[in-house]
């Protein structure tokens, strides 16, 4: 994990990008994670579309719009159609 690093006035500083950069990272080693994995699934949530929905947004923060659409839309319309599927309403 590369750590970007800004220097300001002599003192070495980490850019609030970088911060994000390095949440999201954190955020995807925690997904990967068995027990945390064990965990979200016994509440219904998938994984590998956890990790769709959290590279979507990342994109998105770093102003990769076309890639945020293309993962967000993919992750959601995945969660609808397994709510459809498991007779769950949908929000309108």
């Amino acid at each position: 994990m590369a750590v970007r690093l800004a220097i300001r006035t002599g003192v070495i500083a980490m850019t609030k990008a970088a911060e994000i950069d390095d949440l999201f990272a954190e955020l995807e080693t925690l997904l990967k994670n068995p027990e945390a994995g064990a965990e979200l699934a016994a509440r219904g949530v998938n994984v590998s579309l956890a990790m769709t929905l959290a590279d979507g947004l990342s994109a998105y923060l770093k102003g990769d719009k076309a890639k945020a659409l293309l993962d967000l839309v993919t992750a959601t319309d995945e969660i609808a159609a397994r709510m459809t599927r498991a007779g769950e309403e949908t929000p309108s």
